[in-house]
């Protein structure tokens, strides 16, 4: 539990015990590995995260980079950092070893980049952008384009972006302006203007690589005529070495709530004679490929927003054990010595709700990342395929949940503390202002539920969600022969058959063709689905705690039966919800949409 991160007896439990990680090592690619090796690369990344991340994690929270003569300028100690980083090469941790990196499985990276999110978010945003955009240039763009920036970006010597958002548009792609217009030489001149640009500028790194969407002359309309292109903060080489400056322009600076250590930048693209870009992919499809880095992002998002929950946990869990205030309900003796938080039935059910999100959006997050390495490397081309089909019915809500659900065991942790948790005395109050972000970017609640009730759900002839719901009722099947967890067997086997219900009636009003309406509460369904999802792992949890105490895990005895009460928290505080939810989504009811503008 070193420096309040993550608690290493759950985080062993989940890759080794309920995710079986070591499984992965019979793919070829990770053949050189060991559970030593792995776990050698985990306690070099909680060390980093400990000693580089989170000792300047208040730091850039109150001293948050500043835009002064045209120059962005930010705490030393983000540059070190990140400087560590690269050494370590956790930088591209999952990367191969010809690219420098450590060729770990998706589960033991992520969660390597877990820690560093959790111990500082701001920080740690740079990387994880550069990373993202790296993957995107290998799985898109030319040989050229991959030797000449992707490999600098692995490296960590360029930073890369994602640049999407335009004033005009918000999350609305479709409506960009920004264009491109062709050159003699194959290249571009872009102009237009991008905000909410994380890593836009700075000046940690020799160069920034761009991922802009825009559009070429007589592109269609919409999202079907945006194309991709990188352009470079610093013009590169044909030998690599950089050039003169391009025409992107730092416009200003933007000051969040939260997430104050990773510039939020506005960028104006040919101010003077355009930016230089170079086409990824082909013209108008830039936006199938940028949902590659997209849906990193956004697993990406939700593993941010567990981690930080999380932290926020154990900092609640430790004052909650320290702090002595207040005596049990019936002891009368005002001269009877105070006890601590703890013991109050109250301050362990805020301690027990938190456990059971944070915990369980750790399950969720691995289980896609499980799914990563399934969908790349499995024995089969069906199993194969069966994992990128549940992996992209899977990530909104591997998005959302935590983003929702973490944010929620933050605010809880604030309670815990009282009123010492709103004061800036205490870092609980910062984690909730970082999280506060992750159900906004990479795609709101509602956008994310629309993308699963609209399209996830029925892709391929509903083919992953009828296997997703097969899996979930295998559990539920072997959950029922344990006494211990026959009632949470039942009650998530009924909020599950509402939702199937609910998804069947809802799919019959799309058919009918009132789209709109079938997808007017896509947010609630988002939520519900997501519930049932994690309700599944908490009950794969049990069953998985069942066998420790029976002598089959590593743990104590303690921690499973703490697996226990969470899981019975779980299905018995929140599953119950599910089933009035789905009641309503059943319903197909209007009444948001009947709303009109003049009644508000």
């Amino acid at each position: 539990m070193q420096q309040k991160i993550v608690s290493t007896r759950d985080l062993a439990f989940q890759l080794y015990e309920l995710h079986e990680v070591e499984k992965v090592l019979r793919f070829e690619r990770y053949q050189d590995h060991s559970r030593e090796t792995l776990q050698a690369a985990l306690d070099l990344a909680l060390k980093v995260a400990a000693e580089e991340f989170a000792p300047h994690a208040r730091l850039v929270d109150e001293e948050e980079p500043t835009f002064e003569n045209g120059r962005v300028h930010m705490r030393p100690e983000v540059h070190k950092a990140l400087d560590v980083l690269k050494s370590t090469g956790l930088m591209a941790a999952s990367q191969d070893y010809e690219r420098g990196g450590m060729q770990l499985p998706s589960a033991v990276a992520q969660m390597c980049v877990g820690m560093l999110k959790g111990a500082n978010v701001g920080t740690q945003g740079y990387a994880g952008l550069t990373i993202a955009a790296a993957n995107l240039i290998l799985a898109h763009g030319s040989d050229e384009q991959k030797s000449r920036y992707a490999e600098p970006m692995l490296a960590g010597r360029f930073f890369g972006t994602m640049c999407l958002t335009e004033p005009h548009a918000g999350s609305s792609l479709g409506d960009l302006r920004t264009r491109a217009e062709p050159q003699a030489d194959g290249s571009y001149r872009l102009f237009g203007n991008k905000i909410y640009i994380s890593g836009g500028d700075h000046e940690l790194s020799e160069n920034i690589i761009h991922m802009v969407l825009a559009r070429l002359p007589g592109a269609p309309a919409g999202v079907k005529g945006i194309s991709l292109f990188l352009v470079p903060k610093v013009l590169v080489n044909e030998d690599g070495s950089l050039g003169g400056r391009n025409d992107v322009a730092l416009a200003g600076l933007i000051h969040k709530m939260g997430y104050r250590g990773t510039t939020s930048t506005m960028l104006n693209f040919g101010e003077a004679a355009g930016a230089v870009g170079y086409l990824v992919g082909a013209p108008h499809e830039g936006l199938a490929a940028m949902f590659h880095m997209m849906n990193e992002a956004r697993i990406g998002v939700g593993l941010g927003s567990v981690m930080l929950g999380y932290t926020g946990y154990l900092h609640a869990l430790e004052y909650a054990r320290e702090r002595q205030q207040g005596r049990p309900v019936g002891e009368k003796d005002p001269e009877s010595p105070q006890v601590p938080l703890i013991r109050h039935a109250d301050i362990r059910r805020m301690l027990l709700a938190q456990k059971a999100y944070v915990e369980g959006g750790l399950a969720l997050c691995l289980q896609g990342a499980v799914l990563v390495d399934e969908k790349k490397f499995a024995e089969t081309g069906e199993q194969r395929e069966l994992a990128a089909g549940l992996l992209d019915l899977l990530t909104p809500v591997i998005k959302s949940w935590p983003s929702r659900y973490c944010l929620e065991a933050n605010s809880l942790a604030i309670q815990v503390h009282g009123g010492y948790g709103y004061t800036r005395e205490y870092p609980v109050e910062q984690f909730y202002r970082d999280n506060r972000l992750n159900p906004i970017h990479e795609g709101t609640h509602g956008i994310q539920g629309i993308d699963l009730l609209g399209r996830k759900v029925s892709m391929a002839d509903g083919r992953y969600y009828r296997e997703l719901v097969r899996r979930i009722e295998a559990t539920i099947a072997e959950a029922r022969k344990q006494e211990r967890l026959a009632s949470n067997a039942g009650l998530l086997e009924r909020s599950l058959s509402a939702m199937v219900e609910a998804t069947r009636v809802i799919n019959e009003v799309k058919a009918s063709g009132d789209k709109e309406k079938a997808l007017a509460n896509a947010t609630l369904y988002l939520d519900a689905f997501g519930q049932v999802v994690v309700g599944w792992l908490w009950l794969r949890q049990a069953l998985k705690a069942l066998a420790g105490l029976g002598g089959a895990g590593e743990q104590t005895e303690d921690f499973y039966q703490g697996k226990l009460r969470a899981c019975d928290y779980f299905c018995r505080y929140e599953l119950p919800g599910v089933v009035a939810t789905a009641e309503l989504l059943q319903s197909v009811d209007s009444t948001a949409l009947d709303m009109f503008d003049e009644a508000f």
